[in-house]
């Protein structure tokens, strides 16, 4: 591995710590190497906070003068709630910068590049680029598309059934595979599930890391009348996150009001063969500057999410269970498939193991 690469592995590194916390801003992270000595690092904490760039010359003082930045994204050349990095990297004496790849916006890609190279700025791009994009997948997308980045979850046993013939489905997997789930819930800026999940399992859909830690994303539960129960146990906990409900025009006007009394934000939406329009939720919560959306949804929401393509990632988990039954809940109900060659493939896929439990991590793609 040369210099390059691993000064960018130490950028990518600190940059993962921010995960959860910059939306609707991109993970960075930033070295400033003077020889081959590191004399300053740091990386985005939240949205509105110095950039990784400043943290990092900050640190890097006088020492900065000559010495060369790494970062896994293009400097920023514009005013927003922080100035531009790029005036900062030219006053602080940087010679040479290079960065994993540029900023995905196309109405700024490259001129921060420009810029720096207008000041006698050294740049070298594209160092594991693959990795960086990986990295920020999530806000590509949202920057590019103006739509969130939507993952769906789900836990299944080996015959591909999500809970018995009764509704039974707590718990397929066991206490590692679950704290793992907790961490995506931390890293997610919305949960998402159907109004069946709620009668189901009366989830409280918070973030429960062990010791304590971790942020409640904002709760969003796809239920076109608006059957919501007032005691369900997720209005009852103390969690700061709001709940919003997602209607159609056939809710009860009623019911509405009853739970708005309770604090939960209802939100009409357009509706799609009678049930709400799963495409125009996802526009409202790129509108709230919400860029990952985590599903946890049954069947029903979970194909309709992919028969509309709007399932960008898979977290399928796969318990060593057989549950049988011809009318127990499969991971994706709908009207499915009559031939194979049009079925989904998944791409890029990743294994993990947590004791007995398997883990398929990849993207679906329609054939």
């Amino acid at each position: 591995m040369d210099a390059d690469d691993r000064f960018m592995w130490m950028a990518l590194d600190l940059a993962r710590q921010g995960r959860g916390r910059t939306s609707p801003n991109p993970m960075v992270g930033a070295v400033v190497v003077q020889g081959s000595e590191v004399v300053g690092s740091g990386y985005h904490r939240a949205a509105g906070s110095p950039h990784a760039e400043i943290i990092a010359l900050k640190k890097a003082g006088e020492q900065a003068r000559g010495a060369t930045l790494y970062v896994n994204l293009e400097p920023c050349n514009h005013h927003g709630k922080t100035g531009p990095c790029t005036e900062s990297i030219i006053k602080a004496g940087i010679v040479r910068v290079v960065a994993a790849m540029q900023d995905p916006n196309p109405l700024v890609s490259g001129r921060g590049f420009a810029r720096l190279i207008e000041a006698g700025i050294k740049i070298k791009e594209g160092v594991l680029e693959d990795k960086a994009r990986q990295l920020n997948e999530a806000f590509i997308k949202y920057i590019i598309t103006g739509m969130p980045y939507v993952s769906v979850k789900v836990a299944m046993s080996l015959d591909g059934k999500i809970g018995t013939v009764t509704g039974n489905s707590q718990w397929i997997t066991g206490d590692k595979a679950r704290q793992f789930v907790h961490r995506l819930r931390d890293h997610c800026d919305a949960i998402m599930v159907g109004i069946e999940t709620v009668l189901k399992d009366n989830p409280r859909l918070t973030t429960r890391l062990e010791g304590g830690s971790g942020m409640d994303p904002l709760r969003v539960i796809v239920d076109s009348t608006c059957r919501f129960p007032l005691d369900a146990q997720m209005l009852e906990n103390s969690s700061p996150a709001k709940t919003v409900i997602a209607v159609t025009e056939h809710a009860s006007r009623e019911k509405c009001r009853a739970l708005e009394a309770k604090g939960v934000e209802i939100m009409i939406l357009p509706s799609r063969d009678k049930r709400v329009d799963l495409k125009a939720l996802m526009i409202k919560l790129a509108e709230r500057n919400l860029v990952n959306v985590l599903v946890e949804g049954g069947g029903t929401l979970n194909y309709s999410l992919l028969e509309q393509s709007l399932i960008d990632k898979l977290f399928v988990f796969i318990a060593p269970l057989i549950i049988g039954g011809r009318e127990s809940p499969t991971a994706f109900a709908g009207s499915g498939i009559e031939m194979l060659s049009r079925a989904w493939s998944v791409e890029n896929v990743e294994l993990k193991q947590f004791d007995r439990d398997m883990l398929v991590i990849g993207y679906p793609k329609k054939q």
